[in-house]
């Protein structure tokens, strides 16, 4: 049976991935060009990684789906404990990238290989969290939550849907997406 909450999970698991990757084609691009990069796309991309992915999609895995795969599959403990983790040090991360970003640009290139570098670590730590809750988490959510688990599940991912996904944005966000789907290059954006 197709369950919402799995799809909606991976939809915005690929969204983000493709917000990471274009975070670092931007770098690449502007190292390569010998250019500061489009900080205020680089910002966008911060601020909404900070609003939807932390404080929505996280907050749905760590209140819902984690505390019923401890109940249901007792073994997947260390595979959470290390989500979790990640999870709590989430919002704190990416602000530290937002602080380490407006000190390149404020103070100048002194500050762009720490960036730089920093940036490249948060997205793979990102990526590797991803894999792991799809490789391990997601199958065993399949294999072991019952209809009434799913029915909550479902209600509470479609509540709250990343628009990166294709859902139009709430009204205050809409300039925040325009800007970066606009502006960030492919595969998130247009630019």
């Amino acid at each position: 049976m197709k369950r919402a909450a799995l799809s909606i999970i991976r939809d915005e698991h690929q969204a983000l991935a493709a917000m990471l990757r274009s975070m670092l084609m931007l770098l690449d691009k502007s190292r390569k060009d010998r250019e500061p990069p489009p900080f205020d796309v680089l910002r966008a991309m911060l601020f909404y990684i900070d609003e939807f992915p932390e404080r929505l999609h996280h907050a749905h895995e760590s209140r819902l789906l984690f505390p019923l795969l401890r109940t249901q599959v007792p073994s997947l403990a260390p595979t959470l404990d290390r989500l979790e983790t990640d999870h709590a040090r989430g919002e704190a991360s990416v602000r530290e990238l937002g602080h380490q970003l407006l000190a390149w640009e404020v103070l100048g290139n002194s500050r762009r290989a720490a960036f730089e570098q920093a940036a490249r670590r948060y997205v793979d730590a990102y990526l590797r969290h991803m894999a792991l809750e799809e490789s391990e988490v997601l199958p065993a959510a399949s294999a072991h939550l019952s209809e009434e688990d799913w029915t909550a599940l479902d209600r509470a991912f479609e509540g709250g849907r990343d628009p990166l996904t294709g859902y139009p944005p709430p009204d205050e966000y809409r300039p925040l997406f325009q800007r970066i789907v606009m502006t960030a290059p492919a595969p998130i954006g247009l630019g």
